[in-house]
């Protein structure tokens, strides 16, 4: 069985509720020292065996294919999650803007306000980014049509008469 396949089954055991907060605080606990890392040493790329990061990190090796599950879009270069093993080469070559954008997408405040940032990205540079993801959940309305007005599929009929009761079937 592949890591990344032993991570979704591990991750989407079931559990109760209990047992589920205590493995998400957990993880996020860990997945936040590894981002802290990888902040502190913005300039530096952290890369290696996955085994031997995931010791690094206090991680099993399928716990840490998680956190790459996670990281992933933000890489300069993604990684193939289906063939990683323990022996895969990882490099953490980290788009800091889109891992930022990610982070605001995923509502990972946790992550999105270490105070490492700071040093990674201006303030500027940050709300900027905050910016244009607000944009993306913004609901934009299209224009109303009367009930009386012409028909927008060109039957030549009021719109009441045509296909205002068709979108309400």
């Amino acid at each position: 069985m592949s890591l990344y396949k032993e991570w979704l089954d591990f991750a989407g055991e079931e559990r109760d509720q209990n047992e589920y907060d205590r493995f998400w605080t957990e993880y996020f606990k860990k997945e936040q020292a590894v981002y802290e890392k990888i902040l502190e040493n913005h300039k530096v790329v952290i890369e290696g065996k996955l085994a031997a990061l995931a010791e690094e990190f206090d991680m099993t090796p399928s716990v840490f294919t998680g956190y790459m599950d996670g990281i992933n879009t933000s890489l300069v270069e993604e990684v193939d999650l289906e063939s990683l093993t323990e022996d895969s080469d990882i490099k953490l070559a980290v788009d800091f803007e889109k891992l930022y954008y990610n982070m605001l997408d995923a509502k990972a405040d946790w992550l999105y306000n270490i105070p490492a940032w700071d040093q990674v990205l201006t303030a500027d540079a940050r709300k900027t980014i905050k910016k244009e993801h607000n944009k993306t959940k913004t609901v934009v309305k299209g224009k109303k049509i009367g009930r009386n007005e012409p028909c927008p599929c060109g039957s030549g009929k009021k719109y009441k008469k045509c296909c205002m009761n068709k979108e309400n079937e």
